[in-house]
């Protein structure tokens, strides 16, 4: 009874949390994705983002290395092998037929005293470059923001135009009903029948075409975004109204100075104008000369057993000739110590280490004299280099003022465009909403209200594309201004 109750535990833990699974993965597909939703995940994971992170990590690393330069260098060394042969004792010189092992070990350190200020210039010029692929992360995470944005509102104006279809085409339905009421009374012709089902057989296509662009816009949006999952995607219905902006209402060069300051575009072209000015400093100093410091420390050994000589105790002397005198032929004799060749085990391993130990220390300086123009030519091309950088930042800071011109312009004309707009889809209506009553009283026919209710229809689409096309166009005079594109207000 016990299993049977354990078992049936089991299979209810088992269906619990398949339902489990089976809702988070209802609730995952039917997540429907906001605008700010949909900016945070792109600039987590975009391409072009990764590499402009990956950029950064290179320029941490450069960084690095420029402050590596200001350390020491230490080194060590450890050498064992082994001779057979006529070998020679490197402890005492004398050749002999053996088979012998011998180690060496060794420690050094050297450090750069100076070279023209050059490691000084190099982490300059790696906290430049650091600051340089800040800044140009930073401008693409701004220009994906933007980007999304556009996609973004595109599918609110799909959608915005397909309810328009579809609420025309609701009214239409309507109208039928009605009509063929006024035509079995005789009241309108029954060409007045059919005209409004040929428009409403028009509307019917229009809502198809708008459905798909609805669909095609999420793609794209989707596509943008990285999600391979089409068939799921959706965005949140969220209301997005023309927000009165401060920046609509500074003058064109106020916005302008603002940009110079605050995008990304000029700070990007001033960096690489420091670095290239950098990089002349840097190949200039070459001239200069370089002086280092170093430290060796040595040591070796070896197993050859020692060959020493040994005085003869009880007869600590001979006496030997060496030589006689020429004119007598006397024979000259000398007394020379009584020594025998004795062979003792080498000494321990690190008695031979301490006895054959050595230091050497000192500086190095190096001149440069002549190397066949290298280095004049380098900071030749430097020099045209920093011209050329400047050269860019001057083209920068135009571009930066045409385009920020051209967003001003767009802006102030989109705002008009969508004041025209509205202004004229409430005239249309109010034609509408008359017509309408004509018709459904039998004072107009089909024909008459079918135009009417078709430019009611137009300007309702146009005044939809004129407002998300002026809200776009806003936020990027937004961005130009100096506004964060996270901050932006929709």
């Amino acid at each position: 009874k016990t299993n049977s109750i354990m078992i049936i535990n089991m299979k209810t833990l088992v269906m619990l949390c398949l339902f489990l699974g089976m809702e988070v993965t209802l609730i995952a597909q039917n997540k429907k994705w906001t605008l700010q939703e949909c900016v945070a995940y792109a600039i987590e994971n975009n391409i072009s983002v990764k590499q402009s992170e990956l950029d950064i990590e290179n320029s941490d690393i450069a960084k690095s290395g420029a402050i590596g330069n200001f350390l020491p260098s230490i080194n060590g060394s450890a050498s064992n092998s082994w001779n057979t042969g006529l070998t020679q004792d490197v402890t005492t010189g004398i050749l002999r037929n053996i088979t012998s092992r011998s180690s060496s070990y060794s420690v050094s350190a050297g450090v750069t005293v100076f070279s023209g200020l050059r490691n000084h210039r190099e982490l300059q010029k790696a906290k430049m470059q650091q600051l340089s692929s800040q800044y140009n992360s930073s401008k693409i995470k701004d220009d994906i923001a933007l980007f999304v944005a556009n996609n973004y509102l595109q599918v609110l104006l799909a959608k915005a135009n397909l309810e328009v279809a579809l609420e025309q085409n609701k009214v239409t339905k309507d109208q039928i009903s009605r009509t063929k009421e006024l035509v079995d009374s005789g009241l309108l012709p029954e060409g007045d029948l059919l005209e409004i089902n040929a428009v409403s057989a028009q509307e019917q296509q229009a809502i198809v075409n708008s459905e798909s662009n609805v669909r095609i816009s999420l793609v794209s949006l989707a596509q943008l975004l990285l999600i391979k999952d089409y068939g799921n995607f959706d965005i949140a219905d969220q209301e997005f109204s023309v927000i009165l902006s401060e920046v609509a209402e500074k003058n064109v060069d106020e916005v302008i100075n603002s940009a110079k300051e605050n995008r990304y575009e000029v700070k990007i072209a001033e960096q690489n104008m420091n670095i290239a000015n950098k990089d002349l400093e840097i190949s200039r100093s070459i001239y200069w000369p370089t002086l280092n410091a170093y430290f060796n420390y040595n040591t070796r050994e070896n197993d050859i057993s020692q060959i020493s000589s040994v005085l003869n105790p009880d007869n600590p002397t001979l006496t030997t000739q060496i030589g006689y005198v020429g004119s007598t032929g006397e024979v000259v004799l000398s007394e020379v110590p009584n020594t025998s060749l004795i062979q003792t085990p080498a000494k321990a391993f690190t008695d031979q280490l301490s006895d054959n130990d050595g230091v050497s220390y000192g500086l190095n300086l190096s001149l440069p004299i002549f190397n066949g123009f290298s280095t004049r030519n380098n900071v030749k091309r430097n020099i045209v280099n920093v011209k050329r950088n400047e050269y860019q930042l001057e083209q920068a800071k135009l571009d930066l003022e045409s385009s920020v011109y051209q967003a001003y312009v767009d802006a102030d004309g989109a705002k008009k465009s969508y004041d025209a707009a509205l202004a004229s889809f409430k005239s249309q209506e109010l034609a509408y909403e008359y017509a309408k009553t004509r018709f459904d009283v039998g004072l107009t026919n089909s024909f008459e209200f079918s135009q009417s209710k078709l430019r009611y229809s137009t300007a309702n689409i146009e005044a939809n594309r004129t407002k998300f096309d002026y809200i776009f166009k806003l936020k990027v005079l937004e961005l130009y201004f100096g506004i964060p594109a996270t901050e932006l207000k929709f």
